[in-house]
């Protein structure tokens, strides 16, 4: 929503300044997302008087000025045709940046004649694109004056960030409101006298669905003169954007702005017969005014004629109804369409409009009539003409609310004690109507804010206007003899794997909960029965429509924004829910992470290497036995999901209990999402993580045995398609008691090995903790471990 300081001090009477104003608006909830004040642009630049011009010695295009800029006559060289003694332009001086050209200017020699700075056109200061000759001010014009002066470019625009609940403010007078009900001034009125028809409307209307369009006025203007608005009305609109058209055009869009309250004109003669609202029929056609036709469905709100569909409701008008410069006779319409009817219709067709963003958000159904009148009133007043009496369908519908409000709720729910007076001040200057009946207050709210709905609505108003600021500051952390709630196992699990995934170089991140249909089907969720339970109904946009089924690829999307931003190498882990269902039991914690790129950096001491299915491993079991898991009771399957690498990847779980999976991602799945980085990452399950088994109070103390420990080393050749893991299992059944440790330092296939085998080398670590072992003893050991390995994978020992 954009504005300009001098129209909205039309509405609101006040001294503050911009910048008072600017942060007040902040304050009471309209964010100001910026600020544009032309004046700043043109600081510097003068009203210039042209003393001589000469035609330039050397080039026949130019001529060398002399210009009085208040303070000094310079001599400048200037090329543009309409330059010439006794006009006033605008004239930049040396060191002055031209926005329009994007250049700097500086003391230079053009063809061999001194230059002293720039008269100005009006594309080199981005008014408009005219650049045929310099800027003519007019000789009332104060040479020296600031040139945006001159100009009537001293107007800030302010553009505030409204919130979709708060369509009163979608118009400067709702904003003047607020801002005067929080003390920055006086609100102004609009005059609300009505205008005396003089003959009864010949164009009739009707409203066949009082839900859709409850009230709908016409009214019937003639003898008109359609052509370009008054100046002071076009810079308005061109300051905020807005493009130019004719006056009556112009009008609507200036009532859109100024009061939020959009209307529509029709040419007269071009109707067929009389207006009637009614609900589409699918097939039913409109050739619309920005040049497109749709195609519209049942139950779209439509204006229509006999000759068809004139426009939808509440969103555009039609072109073959359309006003333009031969318009003598105007049909002017001010009606209010259904919010949600108009928003689902706007979607439909994908149709963005002024007036659409008003009516989705509410706009006052109580000023339809005043708004009809104050049009008529500027219609007569720029264009002529004679009006008919209002024609009129349907009734103001109420939306208003009775709301019973105690006033001690605004220290219960707010935190702030304020005395009744104010706060009734406050509640009647935002228009709310405010009763005492000796135990509570009867406030009744105003057709415009149909997002009051309860008494912590009336607290929040009262809030905001007064500041949040002048909460009083409470102290909330616990008393120390205060005994503060334990954790739960869950959120126990959860602080440690973040401190763990951070210390082992991590990032943590924090991204939506949700994600677009096509990347959740690549992570499982076209797996999921009732993927339909979590897709939203209103997402916030396209890209974010369904509840994640993985954290991984908004991880994968986060690396890879960082590797188009020169950081290849990414390592991002995020603690959160990931959704299978909409049950309770369908939300699951996971402590999922990401390594992307390189493993290692760069250096003359080791060989750098990508990341790895190793790596990930590593990480996920890292996490699992910081959360109490024994690592040696996990067992390693190769039935990872399809987003995993099926080479590359694997399930850690305890008997059925699935507690994470890890691997590299599957290349397709990355050329799907447009990477082309290695990506190596985990899903830790911390909600399948076993409770720790209850122990006794005290742990037993640690009895190291006095016993030096041993270790030998084996290879073996087995079946490649054996998973190392069984070896090593075999090789500890072999005898619990002695065998401490079991690594795997080295696997071999090639040239001495059959082809089909691989020859794994492990050293087992054997610690006595009775007395030491001997020779014979030893030996005894290695020969068990031998006969386990053989029965158990059928391997052989290799020689």
């Amino acid at each position: 929503m954009k504005f300009t300081l001098s129209w909205l001090k039309e509405h609101l009477d006040t001294t503050a300044s911009l910048d008072e104003i600017s942060h007040k608006l902040t304050a009471i909830g309209l964010e100001v997302e910026g600020i544009d004040d032309p004046a700043k642009t043109l600081d510097g630049f003068v009203v210039a008087h042209v003393v001589s011009a000469e035609k330039h010695p050397d080039a026949d295009k130019l001529q060398c000025l002399i210009v009085d800029t208040g303070r000094e006559k310079l001599k400048v060289v200037c090329g543009a045709p309409n330059a010439r003694a006794g006009m006033k332009g605008v004239f930049a001086p040396s060191g002055s940046y031209i926005p329009g050209s994007d250049i700097t200017l500086k003391k230079s020699l053009i063809r061999g004649q001194e230059s002293n700075g720039m008269m100005c056109s009006e594309r080199e200061l981005l008014l408009s694109d005219e650049h045929k000759g310099i800027i003519e001010l007019p000789d009332s014009a104060q040479t020296g004056s600031p040139a945006a002066i001159a100009l009537g470019q001293n107007d800030p625009v302010i553009e505030i960030n409204l919130t979709p609940n708060r369509g009163d403010c979608a118009g400067i007078i709702g904003i003047a409101r607020d801002l005067a009900a929080a003390g920055l001034g006086t609100l102004k009125k609009p005059w609300d006298a009505p205008v005396a028809g003089k003959f009864k409307s010949p164009v009739t209307v009707e409203t066949k669905d009082s839900h859709a369009c409850p009230l709908f006025i016409g009214r019937y203007i003639k003898g008109v003169k359609n052509g370009p608005s008054p100046q002071w009305l076009q810079d308005r609109l061109k300051s905020i954007g807005l493009r130019p058209i004719s006056a009556l055009v112009d009008i609507t869009n200036f009532f859109t702005i100024a009061y939020g309250r959009p209307l529509h004109v029709f040419d007269a003669d071009k109707l067929k017969g009389n207006i009637t609202v009614r609900l589409s029929k699918a097939g039913e056609t409109l050739a619309a005014l920005n040049d497109k036709t749709y195609e519209l469905e049942d139950g779209m709100a439509v204006v229509y004629d006999d000759s068809g569909v004139l426009g939808l409701g509440g969103i555009i008008g039609g072109a073959s109804t359309g006003v333009s410069e031969t318009t003598t006779n105007v049909y002017l319409e001010a009606a209010y369409f259904d919010p949600v009817r108009t928003a689902k219709t706007g979607q439909r067709l994908q149709i963005d409009s002024d007036a659409r963003y008003r009516f989705e958000r509410g706009i006052d159904p109580a000023f339809t009539q005043t708004g009809a009148e104050l049009a008529t009133k500027m219609i007569i007043d720029l264009c002529g003409g004679e009006p008919s009496e209002l024609a009129i369908a349907g009734s103001v519908p109420n939306t208003s609310r009775p709301i019973t409000y105690a006033p001690e709720r605004l220290k219960l729910l707010g935190g702030m004690d304020l005395a009744l007076d104010r706060q009734k001040h406050i509640l009647t200057t935002l228009g709310f109507s405010v009763k005492d009946n000796g135990k509570a207050w009867d406030i009744l709210t105003p057709s415009w804010r149909g997002d009051v709905e309860g008494s912590a609505d009336i607290v929040e108003e009262i809030l905001r206007i007064e500041g949040y600021d002048k909460i009083p500051t409470v102290y909330v952390r616990p008393a120390a003899d205060e005994r503060r709630s334990a954790l739960s196992p869950l959120a126990k699990r959860g602080a440690v794997a973040r401190r763990i995934l951070a210390a082992r170089g991590l990032y943590e991140t924090v991204t939506w909960s949700f994600m677009d249909d096509a990347t959740s089907d690549l992570f499982g969720a076209q797996l999921h029965q009732n993927k339909k339970s979590l897709t939203l109904t209103n997402p916030i946009s396209a890209d974010l429509a369904v509840m994640r089924p993985s954290i991984l690829p908004n991880l994968i999307t986060a690396a890879g924004r960082n590797a188009d931003r020169g950081h290849p190498d990414a390592c991002l882990f995020e603690l959160g829910t990931v959704f299978k269902s909409t049950e309770a039991d369908g939300q699951l914690m996971t402590a999922t992470g990401l390594r992307t790129g390189a493993a290692t950096s760069r250096h003359w001491a080791q060989t750098a290497r990508d990341v790895d299915v190793f790596d990930a491993k590593s990480d996920a079991l890292a996490v699992l036995e910081s959360c109490g898991v024994n690592p040696a009771s996990v067992q390693i399957t190769t039935d990872a999901p399809e987003w995993y690498h099926p080479g590359r990847s694997g399930v850690l779980r305890q008997g059925p209990t699935v507690l994470a999976y890890f691997g590299e991602m599957h290349p397709a799945v990355l050329a799907t999402m447009k990477r082309d980085e290695k990506c190596a990452g985990f899903e830790v399950f911390l909600a399948n993580i076993p409770a720790p088994k209850k122990k006794g109070s005290r742990k037993e103390l640690l009895k190291p045995s006095p016993f030096q420990p041993l270790s030998r080393d084996f290879a073996f050749v087995l079946d490649d398609k054996i998973e190392a893991e069984k070896l090593v299992k075999a090789i500890k059944a072999a005898d619990k008691n002695l065998i401490t440790h079991v690594d795997i330092f080295d696997v071999y296939t090639g040239k001495g090995v059959d082809p089909g085998k691989k020859s794994v080398a492990l050293g087992v670590t054997l610690q006595p903790v009775e007395k030491t072992l001997t020779d014979e003893e030893i030996v005894a050991v290695s020969q068990k471990i031998v006969d386990a390995v053989v029965k158990q994978t059928g391997a052989s020992l290799r020689s």
